[in-house]
Protein backbone atom coordinates (compact mmCIF):
# COMPACT_ATOMS: atom_id res chain seq x y z
CA UNK A 1 0.00 0.00 0.00
CA UNK A 2 1.44 3.75 -1.00
CA UNK A 3 1.20 6.53 0.75
CA UNK A 4 -1.38 7.88 -1.49
CA UNK A 5 -3.56 5.35 -0.65
CA UNK A 6 -3.43 5.02 3.03
CA UNK A 7 -3.63 9.33 3.23
CA UNK A 8 -7.70 9.14 3.23
CA UNK A 9 -7.63 6.51 5.59
CA UNK A 10 -5.54 8.04 8.14
CA UNK A 11 -6.90 11.40 7.45
CA UNK A 12 -10.66 9.80 7.91
CA UNK A 13 -9.38 8.11 11.17
CA UNK A 14 -7.99 11.40 12.49
CA UNK A 15 -11.23 12.92 12.15
CA UNK A 16 -12.75 10.64 13.86
CA UNK A 17 -10.39 10.40 16.84
CA UNK A 18 -10.11 14.26 16.91
CA UNK A 19 -14.02 14.29 16.96
CA UNK A 20 -14.23 12.06 19.82
CA UNK A 21 -11.50 13.92 21.61
CA UNK A 22 -12.47 17.83 20.93
CA UNK A 23 -16.22 18.43 21.32
CA UNK A 24 -16.44 21.38 19.31
CA UNK A 25 -14.84 19.99 16.27
CA UNK A 26 -17.62 16.64 16.79
CA UNK A 27 -19.90 19.52 16.57
CA UNK A 28 -18.21 21.06 13.27
CA UNK A 29 -17.47 18.08 11.86
CA UNK A 30 -21.79 16.99 12.33
CA UNK A 31 -23.20 19.96 10.64
CA UNK A 32 -20.70 20.04 7.88
CA UNK A 33 -21.54 16.94 7.04
CA UNK A 34 -25.50 17.69 7.88
CA UNK A 35 -24.97 20.76 5.87
CA UNK A 36 -23.62 18.73 2.95
CA UNK A 37 -25.68 15.96 2.94
CA UNK A 38 -29.25 16.97 3.77
CA UNK A 39 -29.51 20.02 1.04
CA UNK A 40 -28.27 17.55 -1.99
CA UNK A 41 -31.02 14.35 -1.21
CA UNK A 42 -33.69 17.88 -0.46
CA UNK A 43 -32.40 19.61 -3.72
CA UNK A 44 -32.53 15.77 -5.62
CA UNK A 45 -35.78 15.46 -4.26
CA UNK A 46 -37.18 18.44 -6.02
CA UNK A 47 -36.91 16.59 -9.05
CA UNK A 48 -39.04 13.83 -7.84
CA UNK A 49 -41.08 14.58 -5.35
CA UNK A 50 -40.34 11.57 -2.77
CA UNK A 51 -40.41 13.23 0.08
CA UNK A 52 -43.53 15.33 -0.29
CA UNK A 53 -44.83 18.03 -3.01
CA UNK A 54 -42.18 20.54 -3.08
CA UNK A 55 -44.62 23.02 -5.13
CA UNK A 56 -46.98 23.49 -2.63
CA UNK A 57 -44.73 25.33 -0.20
CA UNK A 58 -44.20 28.05 -2.65
CA UNK A 59 -46.07 31.40 -1.46
CA UNK A 60 -48.71 31.58 -4.45
CA UNK A 61 -47.41 35.39 -4.72
CA UNK A 62 -43.85 34.30 -5.59
CA UNK A 63 -45.71 31.44 -7.80
CA UNK A 64 -47.08 34.52 -9.66
CA UNK A 65 -44.16 36.70 -9.49
CA UNK A 66 -41.48 34.11 -11.49
CA UNK A 67 -41.89 33.25 -14.88
CA UNK A 68 -41.62 29.69 -14.79
CA UNK A 69 -44.24 27.27 -13.38
CA UNK A 70 -43.96 25.98 -10.08
CA UNK A 71 -42.03 22.69 -10.83
CA UNK A 72 -39.70 24.25 -12.78
CA UNK A 73 -39.22 26.73 -10.01
CA UNK A 74 -38.21 23.89 -7.82
CA UNK A 75 -36.30 22.58 -10.22
CA UNK A 76 -33.74 25.67 -10.13
CA UNK A 77 -34.21 25.56 -5.83
CA UNK A 78 -33.10 22.04 -6.68
CA UNK A 79 -30.11 23.06 -8.40
CA UNK A 80 -29.35 25.63 -6.33
CA UNK A 81 -29.58 23.21 -2.60
CA UNK A 82 -27.53 20.63 -4.36
CA UNK A 83 -24.88 23.63 -5.47
CA UNK A 84 -24.95 24.43 -1.46
CA UNK A 85 -24.41 21.39 -0.18
CA UNK A 86 -21.21 20.84 -2.34
CA UNK A 87 -20.26 24.12 -1.55
CA UNK A 88 -20.31 23.53 2.12
CA UNK A 89 -18.58 20.18 1.58
CA UNK A 90 -15.55 22.19 -0.20
CA UNK A 91 -15.46 25.59 1.80
CA UNK A 92 -17.79 25.48 4.61
CA UNK A 93 -16.19 28.64 6.32
CA UNK A 94 -18.07 30.68 3.13
CA UNK A 95 -21.01 28.35 2.38
CA UNK A 96 -22.51 27.74 5.98
CA UNK A 97 -23.48 31.63 5.55
CA UNK A 98 -24.60 31.48 2.38
CA UNK A 99 -26.74 28.57 3.03
CA UNK A 100 -28.00 30.59 6.28
CA UNK A 101 -28.95 33.27 3.96
CA UNK A 102 -30.89 30.47 1.51
CA UNK A 103 -32.65 29.56 4.53
CA UNK A 104 -33.83 33.21 5.71
CA UNK A 105 -34.89 33.37 1.98
CA UNK A 106 -37.11 30.18 2.41
CA UNK A 107 -38.60 31.59 5.81
CA UNK A 108 -39.85 34.55 4.40
CA UNK A 109 -41.81 32.60 1.56
CA UNK A 110 -42.98 30.47 4.04
CA UNK A 111 -44.00 33.67 7.06
CA UNK A 112 -45.54 35.06 3.97
CA UNK A 113 -48.90 33.40 4.02
CA UNK A 114 -50.60 31.02 6.14
CA UNK A 115 -50.39 26.98 6.90
CA UNK A 116 -46.69 26.64 7.06
CA UNK A 117 -45.31 28.41 10.24
CA UNK A 118 -44.20 25.52 11.73
CA UNK A 119 -41.85 24.46 8.94
CA UNK A 120 -40.68 28.13 8.86
CA UNK A 121 -39.94 27.96 12.77
CA UNK A 122 -37.75 24.93 11.64
CA UNK A 123 -35.98 26.09 9.49
CA UNK A 124 -34.83 29.22 11.97
CA UNK A 125 -33.40 26.22 13.42
CA UNK A 126 -31.54 25.65 10.64
CA UNK A 127 -30.49 28.69 10.04
CA UNK A 128 -28.82 29.27 13.55
CA UNK A 129 -27.09 25.47 13.24
CA UNK A 130 -26.16 27.00 9.61
CA UNK A 131 -24.62 29.91 11.74
CA UNK A 132 -23.23 28.16 14.35
CA UNK A 133 -21.24 25.95 11.38
CA UNK A 134 -19.77 29.40 9.75
CA UNK A 135 -18.73 30.31 13.26
CA UNK A 136 -17.10 26.89 14.05
CA UNK A 137 -15.61 26.98 10.75
CA UNK A 138 -13.89 30.01 11.52
CA UNK A 139 -11.80 27.69 13.46
CA UNK A 140 -11.35 24.77 11.97
CA UNK A 141 -11.73 25.35 8.16
CA UNK A 142 -8.61 27.97 7.52
CA UNK A 143 -9.17 30.62 4.76
CA UNK A 144 -8.91 31.11 1.47
CA UNK A 145 -5.80 33.75 0.80
CA UNK A 146 -5.52 35.30 -2.54
CA UNK A 147 -2.07 34.57 -3.57
CA UNK A 148 -0.30 38.59 -3.98
CA UNK A 149 2.73 39.42 -5.39
CA UNK A 150 5.18 41.31 -3.57
CA UNK A 151 5.31 45.25 -4.18
CA UNK A 152 8.85 45.27 -5.37
CA UNK A 153 8.20 42.43 -8.15
CA UNK A 154 5.54 44.49 -9.55
CA UNK A 155 6.76 46.10 -13.11
CA UNK A 156 5.29 48.56 -15.41
CA UNK A 157 3.48 47.59 -18.47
Amino acid sequence: MNASTSLPSRNLGEAVRRARSEPAYGAFLLLRIGFTVLPIVFGLDKFTNVLTTWENYLAPWLVDLVPFSAQQTMWIVGVIEIVAGLAVAVKPRYAAFVVAAWLAGIMLNLLSYPGFYDVALRDFGLLLAALTLGRLAFVYDPAWHRRTVPAGKLSAA
